[in-house]
């Protein structure tokens, strides 16, 4: 592992102009900031099929899943800001995950390689007055259970539709400043592990 953590940072929304695309855009400037590489993914550019064992054992696992898998296996850490639907994980964020879980040929059942050993810092905002927080706790469960450190710091952002200015930045400067530092926290864990 070279000295400069590598990050991948994500949302687990697809939409134009998603609220969690913009937080995790701004915990990755923290993380940067304290000398992490952070390679930023769009899952809009990475379209996957709902994953579905049939279809795996027919035609293996999609180009864009062996894509992501290598992505995630190429970064020690993962910076992941979700919204909540329906109390829980997005359905975007849960087949990302399903699908890089999966193992390749050569790899034993369960290997996980894409997220043993790994860390992350999640996040959210929502429109709703919980910012996401009911979301993250399924989140926070599934990652841990294949092998992913989570940070315990976790930061919500309530009322998105006033949250941000015209440059994508937290009006509140204390939210700006939290977010940031998970980012940061994160390339510190990673540069300690390391």
């Amino acid at each position: 592992m070279s000295d400069t953590p590598k990050i991948l940072a994500f949302a687990g929304s697809a939409r134009d102009g998603s609220f969690n695309k913009k937080l995790v855009k701004i915990a990755a400037s923290g993380a940067e900031a304290a000398g992490a590489k952070v390679t930023y993914l769009d899952f809009r550019e990475l379209p996957l099929p709902l994953y579905d064992e049939d279809l795996e054992a027919k035609s293996g696992i999609p180009d864009n899943a062996m894509q992501l898998k290598a992505l995630m296996k190429s970064h020690q850490g993962f910076l992941i800001s979700c919204p909540e639907y329906n109390s829980s994980i997005t359905p975007l964020l849960k087949n990302a995950i399903d699908w890089a879980s999966r193992s390749e040929p050569g790899e034993p059942p369960l290997a996980l390689t894409c997220f043993r050993g790994k860390a992350a810092a999640i996040m959210s905002v929502s429109p709703g007055g919980f910012g996401g927080m009911r979301g993250l706790v399924h989140v926070r469960d599934i990652l841990g259970n294949i092998g992913v450190l989570v940070l315990p710091g976790e930061k919500s952002i309530s009322n998105a539709y006033e949250a941000f200015d015209e440059s994508d930045r937290l009006k509140n400067e204390k939210q700006q400043a939290a977010v940031e530092d998970l980012g940061k926290q994160l390339a510190e864990v990673l540069a300690k592990l390391s």
